[in-house]
C-alpha cells in the first residue's frame, strides 16, 4: 500500500467528537464558575496587553539581568523556585494567598492595588467545597 497508515488516520472520527461538550451543552457553574462577557472582548486600550503581561515582561527581563551578571545558573535556579513555589496551593476552594511567591520576587513589602481591592471573602469564585474537591483530584 502506497499511501501507509496515514489513511487511516483521516478517515477516523476522534473520541471527542462524541464527548457531551459542544454548542448545546448547558454551562456547569460548579466547574467553571460565572460567565464573563470581559473575558471573550479583545482589550479596548492599547496598553492593556502590557499591563496585563507586565509580571512576566518584568520577570524575563530580571532573568536576563541576571544571566549577564551571575551566568546561566542563577536565573534556571530561580526559575526552578518559582515553579516549585506556585505548585504550593491550598484547596481549591480557599483563596491562596502566595505569600512565598511575592517574597522571592520581592513585592512582599510592597502594598499595590491587588492587596486592597483582592479581598478573597468578595470573590465570585465559590461553591461546594467537596465537589470542587472531588473535580480536582479527577474523580468526577
Amino acid at each position: 500500500n502506497s499511501r501507509g497508515t496515514s489513511y487511516l488516520l483521516k478517515d477516523s472520527v476522534p473520541i471527542t467528537d462524541f464527548s457531551a461538550s459542544g454548542p448545546f451543552e448547558g454551562h456547569d457553574l460548579l466547574r467553571r464558575g460565572f460567565t464573563s462577557v470581559k473575558n471573550e472582548l479583545l482589550p479596548s486600550h492599547p496598553l492593556e496587553l502590557s499591563e496585563k503581561n507586565f509580571q512576566f515582561n518584568q520577570d524575563k527581563t530580571n532573568f536576563a539581568t541576571l544571566r549577564n551578571i551571575q551566568g546561566l545558573h542563577a536565573p534556571l535556579k530561580l526559575q526552578m523556585e518559582f515553579r516549585a513555589v506556585k505548585q504550593v496551593q491550598r484547596l481549591p476552594f480557599l483563596h491562596s494567598s502566595n505569600v512565598a511567591l511575592d517574597t522571592l520576587r520581592g513585592n512582599d513589602e510592597c502594598i499595590g492595588f491587588e492587596d486592597i481591592l483582592n479581598d478573597p471573602s468578595q470573590s465570585e469564585v465559590m461553591g461546594e467545597p467537596h465537589m470542587m474537591m472531588e473535580y480536582k483530584l479527577g474523580l468526577l
